[in-house]
């Protein structure tokens, strides 16, 4: 094995029991039997994730089980402005290097050569085995992809090509507020606007004392435009796709700057929210946790995901109080889902090719494939948030449904820090949520929101009002049952890398794009707002924006494509 020397020292150790998962025949890949790479003295590994929200040492109960399970310490760097092309001249990327997306960056590290094959001296038979017997298709889509070798697999991988991700894009809103101004109706996007505007009135201040607004945001995850305005396009079934969007309804490209867009009407919406004071004026400037709190304490009414709204208000002291967060549609809504895919995302699983440890990183990842670890990097340590009841059935427990509902609460003896605290920081998925779970008897998938056991259980009044007024037990339901949505079929698709000279344009042109996207929101009337529009539209021109629309033109053509042959 590569690197192997350093791992001479290390293989006198103790018998540790890692259960993976079941052991294969002794003449296939071992599953139950890595102890000869479990370290004797702590190793430190360095994760480099484009997708992670911290930097420095994973703490908290992600972080003991990783001590417990690999003896390993996680330092985690994030990506900010510059962080890649600083690590690919070091030519080390790291241990466990995650990419955001499969395309550019991630071409360039290995044409550079700073990955680590997986085939290379049987590292995957041999400390992968469950990822290299449930995800063969994922595994070739990224062989297809980096030129014939293997470097990981991307993100939510689906079991089933038959069914969809759960709705991860629904507008929640404060339901309390709403039931008390009489259920107004909800025809488009912009009626919200006046709705809220009545809440605030109705609940000035927030549990802290401070004013209350119908929108917070963050800037912290924009890339070619402002994530929350692209974002809003998935209530009208519109996914993100380079500069612009792709209307999975009509399978066609609409570019950013398109007038009467969806990426425009998205801007004016939240210009809107500002100008009536309905907008966090401190949504440019503050970090995803200062956004998160100001849910965390009712600061804010609406938002578009489904785990930052009602995953962050609606607590049980919230729900005792006959508050919560909750999903309204307006009557045109078309939210996209995105179908099962058997390939995986674009979000990849790599590891360093300078890296010490190859055995050792592609034991940790293939623990993230079982069920036991998908299960723990959903919803933390089975046993104390989770486990299986008499009859194999997935459950949370009593403290589970309370730290899934409100991350600040503390771990319970043995562990330390609050539930959101030991978040892994990694900040990737293996499986999709809505993948089916091999180890749960009656079927069920990893998305505790669909289990028998939860959909059953009592709720509270303002969550059965909820339920009477839209007929339906949850999301998932009303949603289909409106006729409100709008399916991205699962494809192997993965953007064309770009010219050395179409990349320099690329990032002048989403500079503007983000900066002059904020100017806009932040506009004091109309006027000023065109006016910022018309610049943007001018300076992204001048960049060179039209040959960045050419490209995507293509990338749609050959995505509709890949569609239609899905389809079939």
């Amino acid at each position: 094995m590569k690197n192997s020397s350093k791992w001479l020292a290390l293989l006198l150790v103790p018998v540790i029991a890692i259960s993976l998962a079941a052991c294969k025949p002794a003449s296939g890949p071992r599953e139950g039997e890595l102890d000869d790479i479990i370290p004797k003295e702590t190793v430190t590994l360095t994760v480099y994730s484009q997708l992670a929200n911290f930097s420095g040492e994973q703490v908290g109960w992600f972080a003991k089980i990783m001590l417990d399970k690999f003896n390993v310490k996680l330092i985690i760097v994030k990506e900010d402005e510059g962080t890649f092309a600083t690590r690919m001249e070091s030519g080390d990327l790291g241990d466990i290097v995650i990419f955001g997306n499969d395309s550019d960056e991630y071409l360039q590290a290995v044409e550079a050569g700073l990955l680590y094959d997986w085939e290379e001296d049987g590292l995957l038979e041999e400390y992968g085995p469950y990822i290299l017997k449930h995800m063969e298709k994922a595994l070739e889509k990224n062989r297809n992809l980096s030129g014939g070798k293997l470097y990981g697999f991307g993100h939510n991988v689906g079991t089933s090509t038959d069914d969809h991700e759960a709705f991860f894009y629904r507008p929640d809103i404060r339901w309390d507020l709403y039931k008390k101004l009489g259920y107004p109706e909800v025809n488009t996007l912009e009626d919200f606007i006046p709705i809220l505007e009545d809440m605030v009135a109705l609940e000035p201040k927030s549990d802290t004392g401070g004013k209350t607004y119908g929108v917070s945001l963050f800037p912290d995850w924009d890339g070619n435009m402002v994530m929350f305005v692209k974002s809003t396009g998935a209530l009208y079934g519109y996914d993100e796709f380079g500069f612009g969007l792709f209307d999975t309804k009509t399978q066609t490209y609409e570019h950013a700057l398109k007038e009467d867009g969806m990426y425009l009407r998205a801007l004016k919406f939240y210009n809107t929210l500002y100008q009536r004071g309905l907008l966090d004026p401190d949504s440019m400037t503050q970090t995803y946790d200062e956004m998160l709190e100001a849910y965390q304490t009712g600061a804010a009414f609406f938002n578009i995901f489904d785990w930052m709204a009602s995953g962050a208000y609606n607590t049980e002291e919230h729900l005792k109080a006959g508050k919560a967060m909750l999903p309204l549609a307006a009557k045109d809504q078309k939210n996209i889902a995105y179908g099962l895919n058997i390939y995986g995302g674009n979000r990849i699983w790599t590891i360093g090719a300078k890296t010490d440890y190859p055995e050792l990183c592609m034991a940790i990842i293939n623990w993230l494939a079982t069920p036991e670890g998908a299960m723990t990097n959903f919803y933390g340590p089975k046993g104390v948030t989770w486990d299986y009841d008499e009859k194999g059935r997935p459950y949370l427990t009593e403290f589970g449904e309370k730290a899934l509902a409100d991350s600040t609460v503390q771990m319970p003896e043995g562990w330390s820090g609050t539930f959101g605290d030991g978040n892994n920081q990694m900040n990737n998925t293996t499986w999709s949520q809505d993948a089916k779970n091999p180890d749960a008897k009656n079927g069920d998938t990893y998305n505790r929101n669909f289990w028998e056991t939860r959909l059953n259980r009592p709720v509270s009044e303002i969550e059965q009002d909820w339920r009477e007024w839209a007929k339906a037990l949850d999301v998932n339901e009303y949603l289909k049952k409106n006729n409100h949505f709008s399916i991205k079929i699962g494809t192997t698709y993965s953007e064309a890398p770009k010219s050395d000279e179409l990349l320099t344009i690329w990032n002048q042109v989403a500079e503007a794009i983000r900066s002059y996207s904020w100017r806009a929101i932040y506009a004091k009337t109309d006027a000023e707002y065109n006016q910022i529009v018309s610049e943007m539209i001018q300076k992204c021109k001048d960049y060179g924006y039209d040959q960045c629309v050419e490209f995507q033109q293509n990338e749609a053509n050959r995505l509709k494509q890949l569609m239609e042959e899905a389809s079939k």
